[in-house]
């Protein structure tokens, strides 16, 4: 069973809430931060929150939503220790896991999908980190991380 930490902001409050239904109906647990109206919010505050709340440990991963995916995605990514990666499509959704590891991914839910963002969370879900010479371009990036 997989432990998600999931956030967003007014931007995105429909889409989540399908997605929390998508992942309980997957016997997964589900920590749900918000929003949950379309009354304007900051999104770096949610995303900061999210990402603190995961970074306490015992989530598998996490998922942020904003109008667009990609300011919550920028926030995240600011945050030591996160790998968010903005998901688009089936393609996306696998190598974000299988090359880069990501332990959070974002959507939009003001974006026209090609393809259901439950198919693509169900994908990531499924996928398992490729490691061998993905796991020596993950530690790069938490260089630079170190290093900027």
């Amino acid at each position: 069973m997989k432990k998600v930490v999931i956030a967003s902001d007014h931007g995105a409050v429909a889409l989540k809430n399908e997605i929390v239904s998508f992942l309980k109906a997957k016997n997964c647990t589900v920590k749900d931060l918000g929003v949950n109206s379309e009354d304007s919010v900051d999104y770096p505050d949610i995303a900061v929150a999210a990402c603190k709340e995961f970074k306490r440990g015992a989530y598998d991963f996490g998922i942020l939503l904003c109008g667009s995916g990609i300011g919550m995605s920028i926030v995240a990514n600011k945050i030591k220790g996160i790998r968010c990666a903005q998901v688009f499509d089936l393609f996306t959704a696998e190598m974000a896991k299988a090359h880069n590891n990501a332990n959070f991914i974002a959507f939009g839910g003001r974006v026209k999908y090609s393809v259901s963002v439950t198919q693509m969370i169900e994908k990531f879900m499924n996928t398992d980190f490729a490691g061998d010479r993905h796991e020596r371009r993950v530690a790069k990036i938490m260089d630079v991380e170190k290093k900027c």
